[in-house]
């Protein structure tokens, strides 16, 4: 990264494991020794950051089992399950979040594998989201294990640079929580979000408003947000692969093909996001995950079995966010292209896995009529706070009532 430039024409720096401001060479810090330096120039100015977890699902486990620390890991069921999380070492593997179980096992023979503990999650995150609030202003939690931070001090005559009450909140993070955080700073949120991603874990980078169309440029376009995977293939069937393929790109002819959408989408690939942090945020409307077969398929068990890890997924998803499902949408695409789409109704508010399977399960058997089928996919809808998911059964517990041999009459 370029330097920042002080009064006297001298670079600037950061050291991230002390703290320490300087000028002149960068690394290693004359005084701790650290080679984790860090200079941009627009370091003194940025307010906005995103902090994520590493692997945190994995990481928390492998805090508690210190053990496992140089051992793959992977998060989820086994069996027809799916990855909810895997560490760095099993991702040198090949395997990746979101990966059927099995498949992963294919891949890593090795790794561990354990179950969710989200109550275990949960803890770690209300310890790392204290230590987030005693250091901005504006915390906006994003899920379980990430959160976009606003640290403007506008009553403060000299507040510290953002930059150092950052390194400061992930030395904090991995001290007193056990696990470790990656760090983007940014003239936006977009920009701190994707700054986030990089050099993970433990990476802290920065884009400013002076650099992002630059930075921005060669990474692919499924990087903007809102861009999923249909997305990008209609945007890459017309040539549109990097962001600065979409930069370039004429605006009246993507909102001709894409709508008002598209207006945004041009605003982002110039790095420029008008969002506020903890501002107008709006909940996610849907949570879902969708497969295309390897060939087509007819058969209930053979569907059946795509369609169960994808409910997997869809709960771990849930759970991440802390989420419910109210609704649920089942998808299947024919071999002929044709979508179809079902939809039911949960008797109560759901992140459950089994119970998702069990109501989409009746769904899909009744769309089967020996067509054969290309996709399926699972999505929740009219999302509730978590805390409605799955509440206990009233009656559970109880003895069955005596049979009633009276005949006629009136009881009190």
């Amino acid at each position: 990264m370029s330097a920042l430039v002080s009064g006297s024409g001298e670079a600037t720096w950061l050291c991230r494991d002390c703290g320490r401001l300087g000028t002149g060479a960068a690394a290693p810090c004359p005084a701790c020794g650290s080679g984790r330096t860090l200079a941009h120039p627009e370091l003194g100015a940025l307010r906005i950051a995103h902090v994520d977890c590493d692997a945190f699902y994995a990481s928390v486990e492998k805090r508690d089992r210190p053990e496992l620390a140089d051992q793959p890991v992977l998060i989820g069921g086994r069996q027809r399950g799916v990855v909810a999380t895997c560490c760095y070492v099993a991702r040198r593997y090949g395997v990746r979040s979101a990966m059927p179980m099995g498949r992963a096992l294919a891949l890593c023979p090795d790794a561990v594998v354990i179950r969710p503990n989200m109550e275990k999650y949960k803890q770690a995150s209300q310890a790392i989201r204290q230590l987030m609030q005693a250091t901005a202003r504006v915390v906006e939690p994003v899920s379980i294990d990430e959160a976009y931070l606003d640290l403007s001090s506008p009553e403060a005559a000299a507040p510290e640079p953002p930059a150092r009450s950052l390194a400061r909140l992930a030395l904090q993070v991995e001290r007193k929580v056990g696990v470790t955080v990656s760090i983007g700073l940014g003239a936006n949120k977009l920009l701190a979000k994707i700054a986030s991603d990089l050099g993970k874990p433990r990476g802290f980078h920065i884009i400013g408003a002076g650099d992002a169309v630059e930075v921005l440029g060669p990474m692919p376009i499924r990087t903007l947000p809102g861009v999923g995977p249909v997305m990008a293939g209609r945007l890459e069937e017309l040539g549109l692969v990097r962001i600065a393929d979409l930069r370039a790109a004429k605006e009246a002819d993507l909102v001709l093909r894409f709508g008002i959408w598209a207006r945004r989408l041009i605003e982002f690939a110039q790095g420029q996001d008008r969002r506020k942090v903890g501002g107008g945020r709006r909940q996610s409307v849907t949570i879902g995950a969708e497969t295309t077969f390897n060939q087509d398929l007819a058969g209930l068990d053979e569907i059946a079995a795509e369609l169960r890890p994808l409910c997997e997924l869809v709960a771990a998803r849930l759970a991440r966010a802390d989420l419910a499902a109210s609704h649920l949408t089942l998808k299947l695409r024919r071999a002929d292209w044709l979508n179809i789409t079902r939809a039911c109704k949960l008797h109560d508010p759901t992140k459950q896995a089994e119970t998702i399977w069990q109501a989409v399960l009746p769904v899909l058997a009744a769309e089967l009529d020996g067509s054969r089928f290309r996709l399926v996919g699972v999505t929740a809808t009219q999302l509730v706070p978590g805390r409605q998911a799955d509440p206990p059964d009233l009656f559970q517990g109880l003895e069955p009532p005596e049979p009633n041999n009276h005949r006629g009459g009136r009881h009190n």
